[in-house]
């Protein structure tokens, strides 16, 4: 089974640039599944059922979450929703719906779990402890039949991203980790079978401060000016993205970061 994970998918330009390159390329890498990070779709903040409804006509199946995922009103009624394809962290209090779901693939059903990291920047939002969450749903969950098992781990700090993959090596098909908008070089299978990557960057403009526009976030870091995150438009996309491959046992056989940079 075949399996892409989209990095998370920055306004609308992350949006274009998945809309143009994820139909061929669910082709050509003969791909079953493909899960999206959508917290930051619609204007950067949550996602729009519209803007979601798109995305599943370019080929997305499924969409997990992160801090900015409850946002929008008109999205929390599909979280809570479990025919709906979408998902908010599991351990975060404010965020609708149980945190994971099942999905219908051609390999069979596939369960998706989104986490949220523990340590976080400002306006922390209320968690539950991230391993004994994810212990509880893995539990909640012995003896269903599934093809495979996605983890999404949304954090800040490498050291919890790294941790999580290796404590749930072995037990799941993949953890892959998001919210930097930065790719890491460390795609790897764990010693026990779990895919895994610290961090699988984001879809949108490449120069820019993970999407924002640099004309927004420089002055409000060397000279204190109080404004709001302006998203950038302009200027080069990129798109980022993992794919796992996994065998019959739901553990992973290969990992492969993919990365298209349009050129200037």
């Amino acid at each position: 089974m075949r399996i892409l994970y989209v990095g998370d998918i920055m306004g609308q330009p992350g949006i274009d640039i998945v809309a143009e390159l994820l139909p061929k390329l669910r082709h050509d890498e003969q791909i079953d599944l493909v899960i999206a990070q959508a917290e930051n779709v619609s204007g950067g903040k949550s996602m729009t059922p519209a803007d979601m409804q798109r995305l599943q006509q370019v080929g997305v199946d499924f969409f997990s979450g992160g801090n900015h995922t409850p946002k929008r009103p008109e999205l929390r009624a599909l979280l809570e929703d479990d025919n709906q394809p979408v998902i908010g962290p599991a351990n975060m209090h404010d965020s609708p719906g149980k945190g994971w779901k099942y999905i219908k693939s051609p390999k069979g059903q596939v369960l998706i779990i989104s986490i949220l990291g523990e340590t976080f920047g400002n306006n922390r939002p209320i968690f539950d402890n991230p391993l004994k969450a994810v212990d509880t749903i893995l539990k909640t969950n012995e003896g269903r039949a599934r093809a495979a098992t996605i983890v999404n781990f949304h954090g800040d700090y490498s050291s919890e991203k790294v941790i999580f993959g290796y404590y749930l090596d072995g037990r799941v098909t993949a953890v892959i980790g998001d919210h930097w908008h930065t790719p890491t070089a460390d795609a790897m299978v764990l010693p026990k079978g779990t895919a895994h990557q610290t961090d699988v960057g984001m879809c949108g403009i490449l120069h820019s401060s993970l999407g924002v526009s640099l004309d927004a976030v420089i002055p409000r870091w060397r000279d204190s000016v109080v404004n709001r995150n302006v998203l950038e438009t302009d200027g080069p996309r990129q798109f980022n993205a993992s794919l796992i491959t996994c065998n019959s046992s739901g553990l992973a056989d290969e990992i492969r970061s993919i990365q298209v940079i349009e050129k200037d």
